[in-house]
């Protein structure tokens, strides 16, 4: 996590670039396609809180204090701590966040087991992720392999491998949503804005929601 604390304010201000800040509106607008009302909210690996912000989520929780600082600036009441032990009481929430964190968990599984224990029954898990079958997966790849100092840390799943874990731990899929239907890159606005239902391999960002079954 010491990464994410020297990085926060690069990573940051990378939505405030010409493709971070166009693929940001995209992104929201792809999850709010699959995100059921809710009353209490949770974004688990809340990051620097644009997402939660733009939700309308109150509560963020972040491994890193220097990113929860600049979640805490756009009024996300963060709490430091990791998704494989959530600081929180059992059954506390109708709505859990994951966006573009799944692939830094360094155990999935459990990370999910903590939010099917804290949600409501009939409540939801709602991920926002790049998934392994997609050319963005390569692509950020790719990047890792020269040495980018967040990509190097990511580990990505397929939706086979997503749809498992979120079986084994008591949810079951209910809506899923694709977008960024583009090559791959990171330097010029997003030019195709087309959220399509279901699960599309050859887009880059998945939204999926998977409701807590038992």
């Amino acid at each position: 996590m010491e990464i994410f604390d020297q990085y926060a304010k690069n990573y940051d201000q990378w939505y405030e670039r010409p493709f971070g800040s166009s693929a940001f509106g995209l992104e929201v607008a792809c999850l709010k396609r699959v995100i059921s009302p809710f009353s209490l909210s949770l974004e688990v690996g809340v990051g620097s809180g644009r997402f939660a912000q733009a939700l309308g989520i109150p509560y963020g929780l972040d491994p890193s204090m220097e990113l929860l600082k600049l979640a805490r600036q756009r009024g996300i009441r963060g709490v430091l701590g990791r998704a494989e032990a959530l600081p929180f009481k059992s059954l506390s929430f109708d709505l859990v966040l994951m966006v573009v964190s799944v692939c830094f968990f360094e155990e999935p599984l459990r990370a999910f087991k903590e939010s099917h224990r804290v949600l409501k029954n009939d409540g939801y898990l709602v991920l926002g992720l790049v998934l392994s079958d997609s050319p963005w997966a390569d692509f950020y790849k790719e990047k890792a392999k020269r040495g980018h100092p967040i990509y190097s840390h990511a580990r990505f799943y397929s939706f086979g491998e997503l749809s498992s874990i979120l079986v084994q731990t008591g949810f079951k899929i209910e809506k899923v949503c694709t977008t960024l239907f583009e090559e791959p890159q990171d330097q010029e606005p997003v030019k195709n804005q087309e959220i399509r239902e279901g699960f599309w391999r050859e887009g880059g960002f998945f939204c999926v929601s998977a409701k807590k079954i038992n």
